[in-house]
């Protein structure tokens, strides 16, 4: 992959921090205005590098990288850019807590209307929404890490008095954050005779079987997760009556805290909790969302820093078991059947009988995160990459776009999906998803992470690869956003909209790419048993050889030979340490001993003939 996600992301920090960063004081709000969610994904373009690469970190001046300092010289040197974001953390963090000490998680100026001439109330603006719940969970566990450490080069106690108060502010807002995606969980249950049942049985009936013997199959699979979900005990969600096996559902997250949800007992501080209208249907773009913030609470860097106490650790636990449930229960659909896959009936239709091709990504996105988790095999893999191909080409990533393509629709103006619930306070909302491109990207990075096969590897290589010229395209290529996103009508010329300010909801998600390619590519490469194989076998032969020459030729101070075999004998001792995990370079090394040695067999016969 021609990513080189290093030089890219500092490239991107040096642009947000010149248009973050103006005239030495820092400048909040983007093409959005300034609210909880864009807000906390400005502040990510800078946290979520700093917190998941160690060639970022920011925590420790004395160890900050010269390139990274260099692309930030616009907050300050190494000193200071950790002062500064303690600073802006802090104004983030007490801006969105109200008088009450409740966190506030609204979506403001994302919220839009279905109706063009009409306007969110104040009310509706006000309302908690679940990007929220969840780009906070990650801003600040990344800003835990980011003071736990940080507090270790600190001496002066004024600045050790803000870490702890910021500490405290960041751990509250953690934890009201888990409590709303613990009360914007939902489960819709329904007859299989119910438009919503016949949508799910048509969508999963892709050979034409009998219906009765679809439900009763579909039923089986489901049963770990009715079951699962029958346990539920806090939160949204646990309300729903699963014990009639003759009803259909589905689970995940809407888009806000859902109606009459049961408030969480916790004795964490977090305030009172609020009222939702949020209907009681998950929406698959906000599952999605959901899942990905969730997924920090369980990272490696979380546990091993410690960022969770106990009481957050019962919260996390509620969250991971409907976490584990909701990726169950998508994999489960999106591949049942004995022919294609559902998930390969692009569009993918939801139960409310909408369809698009962002909700075939949506379902992609939680089959693809469930594959890396199981580590699964290459033969279900080579299936999703057929399913990204096709994605990237109907939304004209990888082909053109002709005058007046609907497809260009998907990146510009975006997906409008409907919040329902929202019109209790006001005119019909909706939310407007754009973020086609590099969400697609993301998954084709994660699948690609855990392909053996290589021809699956370089195909979803390649195809990463024609994403991201697209999507590099639509970077601001002049202008005081340059180097940030999102300018579609560079791609697309039926975009007439031209911007001045950057879309921060973009320009976090291209992070979260580069953070996830550069992070795959820190990985142990991964291989396959058959050039494991090999390469023990080729091992093998040449340390008989070897021990077949030390035999012949001893190593004896003095020889002229004994470099040589010094050297072989070195070589092959590092290709058995490195094989399991690096077996092509492990053979490379096997095979340079393997011609040394045959050399030195060559010179021996051909001395022994000359006398």
């Amino acid at each position: 992959m021609r990513l080189q996600p290093r030089q890219r992301l500092l490239e991107l920090w040096e642009a947000a921090a010149r248009v973050s960063c103006r005239d030495g004081s820092w400048s909040w709000g983007g093409r959005d205005g300034s609210n909880s969610i864009s807000d906390a994904e400005q502040l990510l373009c800078f946290m979520y590098p700093a917190s998941e690469l160690p060639g970022f970190r920011l925590d420790t001046p004395d160890e900050t990288a010269d390139d990274v300092l260099a692309a930030l010289a616009h907050l300050g040197d190494s000193v200071e850019i950790p002062k500064l974001l303690l600073k802006v953390i802090g104004d983030y963090l007490r801006t969105y807590t109200a008088e009450d000490g409740r966190p506030v998680f609204s979506g403001g100026g994302y919220f839009r209307t279905a109706d063009e001439d009409a306007t969110p109330t104040a009310e509706q603006l006000r309302l908690d929404v679940v990007d929220s719940f969840s780009m906070s969970v990650t801003l600040t566990l990344g800003t835990l890490g980011f003071l736990k450490v940080f507090r270790q080069s600190v001496r002066r106690e004024p600045i050790r008095r803000e870490i702890r108060e910021l500490e405290d502010l960041a751990s509250r807002r953690l934890s009201a954050a888990m409590v709303g995606l613990l009360r914007s969980f939902t489960v819709n249950a329904f007859d299989p005779g119910s438009p919503q049942g016949r949508t799910l049985l048509r969508q999963v009936n892709q050979t034409g079987a009998p219906d009765r013997r679809v439900l009763d199959e579909l039923r089986r699979a489901l049963r770990p997760v009715r079951a699962g979900l029958r346990d539920l005990t806090i939160g949204s969600g646990s309300q729903v009556d699963l014990d009639n096996d003759n009803l259909l559902f589905e689970c995940g997250w809407t888009w806000g805290i859902v109606k009459d949800a049961p408030d969480v007992a916790t004795p964490l501080p977090i305030g009172p909790q609020p009222k939702g209208v949020a209907a009681d249907v998950p929406l698959l773009y906000f599952t999605v969302n959901a899942l990905v913030g969730i997924a920090d609470l369980f990272s490696g860097r979380t546990r091993v820093l410690g960022l969770l106490d106990d009481e957050q650790l019962t919260l996390a636990q509620a969250i991971q078991r409907r976490w584990d449930l909701t990726q169950h229960y998508w994999r489960t659909v999106a591949m049942s059947g004995r022919g294609a896959w559902p998930l390969e009936d692009i569009p993918w239709q939801t139960t409310d009988e909408r369809e698009s091709d962002y909700f075939s990504l949506g379902v992609s996105a939680m089959v693809i995160q469930s594959l890396v988790s199981n580590r699964s095999s290459d033969v279900d893999l080579g299936r999703v990459a057929g399913v990204l191909e096709e994605l990237a080409m109907r939304a004209r990533i990888t082909r053109r776009a002709i005058p007046g393509d609907p497809s260009v629709h998907l990146h510009s103006p975006g997906l409008p999906v409907r919040l329902l619930g929202g019109e209790e306070l006001g005119p019909d909302l909706v939310w407007i998803v754009s973020d086609f491109a590099v969400k697609l990207l993301k998954r084709t990075i994660w699948a690609a992470s855990i392909a053996r096969n290589t021809g699956t590897r370089e195909r979803l290589l390649a195809l990463a690869d024609q994403i991201w010229r697209h999507i590099s395209r639509r970077r601001f290529m002049d202008g005081p956003s340059a180097g940030l996103w999102d300018q579609p009508g560079n791609v697309f010329p039926d975009v007439e909209a031209r911007h001045e300010e950057p879309s921060w909801y973009m320009t976090e998600r291209v992070v979260e790419i580069l953070v996830s390619a550069a992070s795959a590519g820190a990985e142990t490469p991964l291989s396959s048993p058959e050039l494991v194989e090999l390469a023990m076998q080729t091992l093998g032969e040449a340390e008989h050889l070897l021990d077949r020459e030390l035999v012949t030729r001893p190593l004896v101070a003095g020889q002229t030979v004994q470099p040589k075999l010094r050297g072989v004998q070195a070589a092959l001792q590092r290709a058995r340490a490195i094989l399991s995990d690096r077996p092509a370079t492990a053979l490379a090394l096997t095979q340079d001993a393997l011609l040394d040695l045959e050399r030195l067999a060559a010179a021996r016969d051909s001395a022994t003939e000359a006398m």
